[in-house]
């Protein structure tokens, strides 16, 4: 599960890069952090339930 969300976490980067490199792709790098803050507390609130 950990790497599933940093391989999405990495799309999400990847995604927000692309949106500000190219011209008229500026919502994409809203969506992509938009995207990315939900990815990042998800996995942040599964690892602390998560029992060891």
């Amino acid at each position: 599960m950990v790497a599933f969300i940093l391989v999405l976490l990495l799309l999400w980067i990847i995604g927000g890069v692309a949106g500000l490199v190219l011209k008229g792709l500026m919502w994409l790098f809203w969506v992509s952090l938009v995207l990315f803050i939900i990815t990042a507390v998800f996995g942040f609130i599964k690892g602390i339930f998560t029992k060891k």
